[in-house]
């Protein structure tokens, strides 16, 4: 029988109660704690921010403590509390909830206890739920900091079973925790599986690569990327031609590698395309500033590129591949000159940079070595990053599962469905 199934029958015949907050339980404030009181040992504490930093939805440990004379001035949770803080940028984060289950800990303010006698947990799993986050979002007042008040959070309503048997109430509660639970921890050990698949991968990647560009002597040519090709870069794009919607991409250092957020016109990129250099299909772009010697390999997709932060290696493919510089730029040994107020790649400093060419005096064999070495490493290659962009989907796919599964098993019919 499944969880799920297990469960139906355990809540047949069962009367719900939806209860106010305020009938279930009482809210206490925090006061008083900042993260300068912490000490490296003493009196547990938490501080509201790291509830959103620190926890996930239960903790019987903390990661601060405050001096024993401190905690004796502040409010203190006590085992199967629900801590609540009540404070935050956005309207998803605010009220988040944390089911403590150790000993007795400080609080600071802009977070709440709210002492009850039902399973803090059930609680805990209830206000992550859809329900719950329509319900608070009526209340939530504030501009630039969002919050909750204790008033009005006590208006908010909670499905109790058995409400008038509380040892039977405490037995379904605990079921519901359960499988909500094994779902969680089924999400967490699936998600280190797959960080560990993907670690050792990434390791198996690098000792190969570094492995197949350290020839023996005679075997290689060391030449700067002066010797392969010219440094070119797009012609500058001014803060006026750009847009915040438009026909064409416009990627700036901030965006390099992830989703552009200006655009310039049609017009201004044929122009500019078919005037000065622009990188051809196949040419590996990098990051000249920021974080230095990141790359992308360009689809000859329309797209523009930012001037001097951006650039790339006009080389001959038939003596250097561009695969085979995309691998070699993830070792490269690059010039980057510091002390400014960003990191800086500069163009003479890329000409100067050394590359392992195998077989110079001879085209073929030379050609031929440059492809078996990028077959190898583009196999490893593929497999990291079907694993890296597949491990967030597998989270997010399991996140999604656990919220459809909380919301279903909380959603008891509520008096007027009845």
């Amino acid at each position: 029988m499944s969880n799920v199934n297990f469960l139906e029958k355990l809540l047949d015949g069962v009367a719900v109660e939806w209860k106010p907050l305020g009938d279930v339980g009482s809210f206490i404030r925090g006061n008083g704690m900042q993260k300068k009181d912490f000490i490296e040992d003493g009196f547990p504490a938490i501080h509201y921010g790291q509830i959103y930093t620190k926890y996930s939805l239960s903790a019987k440990h903390t990661f601060s403590f405050i001096s024993n004379d401190l905690s004796a001035k502040l409010k203190q949770a006590k085992y199967n509390d629900l801590l609540l803080a009540t404070t935050s940028e956005n309207d998803e984060d605010v009220v988040k909830p944390l089911a403590w289950l150790g000993d007795a800990t400080a609080i600071s303010g802009d977070m709440m206890i709210f002492r009850h006698q039902q399973n803090v947990k059930y609680l805990a799993h209830f206000f992550k739920t859809g329900q719950f986050q329509e319900e608070k979002k009526k209340y939530i007042t504030g501009a630039k900091v969002r919050r909750v008040s204790s008033g009005d959070l006590s208006k908010i309503k909670i499905p109790i079973p058995c409400p008038e048997n509380p040892e039977k109430s405490l037995e379904i509660q605990a079921e519901i925790v359960r499988i909500l639970d094994a779902m969680t921890a089924h999400t967490a050990e699936l998600t280190a599986e797959l960080t560990a698949e993907l670690t050792a991968r990434m390791k198996q990647y690098n000792y190969y690569r570094d492995k197949l560009l350290s020839f023996e002597d005679g075997e290689v040519e060391w030449k700067t990327l002066g010797d392969i090709g010219d440094v070119k870069m797009c012609k500058r794009i001014l803060k006026n031609e750009t847009q915040s919607e438009g026909d064409v991409p416009f990627y700036k250092i901030g965006t390099f590698g992830k989703k552009a957020d200006a655009f310039i016109s049609l017009q201004i990129y044929e122009a500019y395309k078919n005037k000065y250099s622009f990188p051809q299909k196949g040419d590996i772009l990098i990051s000249a500033s920021g974080t230095i010697g990141r790359t992308v390999k360009f689809d000859g997709e329309p797209a523009y590129f930012q001037d001097s932060n951006i650039v790339w290696i006009s080389n001959d493919e038939k003596k250097v591949l561009n695969t085979y510089l995309w691998h070699f730029y993830k070792i490269a040994k690059w010039f980057v000159s510091e002390g400014g107020t960003i990191d800086r790649l500069y163009n003479d400093n890329i000409r100067k940079t050394k590359i392992p060419v195998p077989y110079p005096n001879d085209p073929s064999k030379s050609f031929a070595e440059q492809k078996r070495v990028v077959a190898i490493l583009d196999k490893f290659d593929t497999l990291t990053t079907s694993l890296a962009e597949g491990l967030p989907r597998e989270i997010e796919l399991r996140q999604k599962q656990y919220a459809h599964y909380r919301d279903l098993l909380l959603s008891f019919p509520k008096p007027a469905t009845v």
